[in-house]
């Protein structure tokens, strides 16, 4: 407290200073934010608008204000200032403070409006028009989250909390300006295991396993509508808008009064609805007047316009349409979007259904396609360079590869036994020594000489050991350890260094005997650690951390020893993905906005322009 109170101390005595992109760590928590109370005056307001009681390390509580914003909203930080002025007070801890920030919320704290997208189908374009809307808004100086009551994926990321979110949040929430991404926007993760079973995670966190009738039948009904109800209104109190993302479909008339994802989501946060459809699917007029006929009355009336996206070509044809749909349908279509070509993770496997290669590269990248494939867009940073990816779902596919990445997978044990099944493990041994070979997380856990699943835990048969493909001497044992959920950022003990940043989402422990990959900074909170393995002479990497192409230095250099034709692989000047991505969300908000009546988004959100 009095560190605290120094540092207010000294802000006050600097004055307004506002957005400080001075500050090695601006923003800290959004695009736009008032710097001048980086310690807020208010500490510890206790006012549960604003934040919550925890418990510390060492059992103690502790007011936690992580998640507030008020304070770094520039009306909220003035008025604080000429009060400050008014009231001639020069020190932090003022017995004044407390009836300053009531006059503050009275003035400028509002609950935010929510906002839902639901689409007529999976893949209807759901995540990409809340990101777009994300940064819309964003960038009319509104400060928006993005929400997904449940989200059915593999690709996920870990928040600065160490909460793990599916990633298409993280990449809404940075449409939407926000530095951090917390739990509270996808507070319900399914993991698939099993054909029917999940890892149900919330708020970033394992809580069990169900299968579709349990998750339905007990999950749903008991906990899970208050845990989508206390999240959403947490973000309603921080933000001026959520915008809201459904899952599939919100017609779905056999799971609809157990509905938590769509229109039961919009009810519980009181929210409005714009429905998209995806108008390379056809029969897009059907598809959305089937949608919205399906909806009982009393939700239907929520549908306060409909988009049709993904339209190929001139847009002109396809709006010859509108004015008959608008008439029968009895909805505004607010948008008709084309086609956006944009650089952006997928959001699930869905992508890949079908899908046997991709890219246009000279540099050929075999992939594992394991069934259970887990953070597959760890590879789209691959498609700056001069690579192409063949998707591998039996042993001939590696024929003429270049390069072999084994990826992430949500059942390593299961996902080997695969491998071997296939022939596919034989094959990649094959090209030991040949060609270079990383696994990242459960694929540097199958490079190892064993897995030990004793307990039952991954492939679910009490006492299984594999063999693994053997390229490195590592065992890992699947065990009853907590999940290892965590961002690193370290250097590179190889190639000549480098930063290297990712984050670790695993269940099982390697004990490593190979020289290591990285240097990571403070690894589970204790120090510096070496982390993931290398055997440079047989081009052999494996690492746990995700996101490991996302910079250049190490993505470089796992290429470099790639020989097309007898000849190096060409690098590319290519960015950092992340500036890629970034570039690319701008260009997707271009798109919608260019395409959209903006004036009817912002009238169904309560504002104008």
């Amino acid at each position: 407290m009095d560190c605290i109170k120094k540092k207010v101390n000294e802000e006050l005595s600097k004055g307004w200073i506002g957005p400080n992109r001075c500050c090695d760590y601006h923003p800290s928590h959004f695009e736009g934010q008032d710097c001048t109370f980086c310690y807020c005056p208010f500490y510890p307001c206790e006012d549960e608008d604003l934040g919550n009681f925890i418990t510390g390390k060492r059992g103690n509580t502790i007011w936690n204000c992580t998640d507030c914003l008020f304070i770094h909203r520039t009306p909220v930080v003035k008025f604080v200032l000429s009060e400050v002025e008014r009231l001639g007070i020069t020190e932090a801890g003022d017995p004044r403070f407390p009836g300053i920030l009531i006059e503050a919320k009275r003035r400028f704290f509002r609950e935010g409006r929510a906002l839902m997208v639901v689409g007529a189908t999976s893949d209807a374009g759901k995540s990409v028009t809340v990101a777009a809307i994300c940064r819309i808004l964003q960038r009319r100086g509104y400060l928006v989250a993005p929400f997904k009551s449940q989200n059915m994926s593999l690709n996920s990321k870990v928040t600065m909390g160490g909460s793990e979110i599916a990633m298409i949040q993280t990449l809404q929430a940075k449409a939407a300006g926000l530095k951090n991404p917390d739990c509270h926007m996808n507070p319900i993760l399914l993991k698939p295991k099993k054909d029917t079973v999940s890892q149900v995670m919330v708020c970033g966190k394992p809580y069990a396993d169900y299968d579709v009738e349990s998750y339905y039948g007990e999950f749903v009904p008991g906990p899970g509508r208050e845990i989508v109800r206390e999240n959403v209104e947490f973000l309603k109190k921080r933000y001026d808008f959520v915008i809201m993302e459904g899952a599939g479909s919100p017609a779905e008339i056999n799971i609809y009064d157990r509905d938590i994802a769509n229109m039961g989501a919009a009810v519980i946060a009181d929210a409005d609805v714009i429905l998209v459809v995806n108008v390379e699917w056809g029969g897009s007029f059907a598809y959305a007047l089937g949608t919205v006929e399906l909806i009982p009355e009393e939700d239907r009336r929520r549908i306060k316009g409909i988009i049709f996206n993904n339209v190929r070509g001139d847009t002109s044809r396809f709006r010859e349409g509108i004015p008959a749909f608008e008439e029968v349908c009895g909805i505004p279509v607010i948008g008709v979007v084309p086609h956006a070509d944009v650089i952006l993770p997928s959001e699930d496997s869905e992508a890949l259904r079908g899908l046997r290669s991709r890219g246009e590269g000279k540099c050929l990248v075999g992939v594992i396609k394991f069934p259970r494939i887990a953070n597959f867009t760890d590879l789209d940073p691959l498609f700056l360079e001069d690579v192409s990816v063949v998707f591998v779902e039996k042993a001939s596919d590696l024929e003429g590869v270049d390069a072999v990445v084994l990826p992430g997978t949500k059942n390593t044990v299961n996902d080997m036994r695969w491998m071997e099944e296939t022939g596919i493990a034989d094959a990649v041994r094959k090209l030991r020594g040949r060609v270079p070979i990383a696994g990242i997380c459960g694929g540097y856990q199958m490079m190892g000489a064993k897995l030990d699943d004793s307990l039952g835990l991954e492939g679910g048969v009490p006492g299984t050991v594999l063999d693994g493909l053997g390229f490195f001497g590592n065992t890992t044992v699947f065990g009853k350890y907590e999940k290892r959920i965590v961002n690193s950022t370290g250097e590179m003990l190889v190639g000549g260094g480098g930063t290297v940043t990712g984050y670790e989402l695993h269940m099982g422990m390697s004990e490593v005997t190979e020289e290591p990959l990285f240097r990571i900074e403070n690894r589970f909170d204790k120090g510096p650690q070496e982390e993931g393995s290398v055997r440079e002479g047989e081009m052999l990497f494996g690492t746990y951390l995700h996101g490991v192409f996302d910079r250049k230095p190490f993505r470089r250099y796992f290429l470099s020893f790639v020989k097309h034709g007898g000849e190096a692989v060409e690098l590319c000047d290519s960015k950092d993905y992340d500036d890629v991505v970034e570039e690319n969300i701008g260009k997707l908000a271009d798109v919608f906005e260019e395409n959209m009546d903006i004036p009817a988004l912002l009238g169904i959100l309560g504002v104008s322009e």
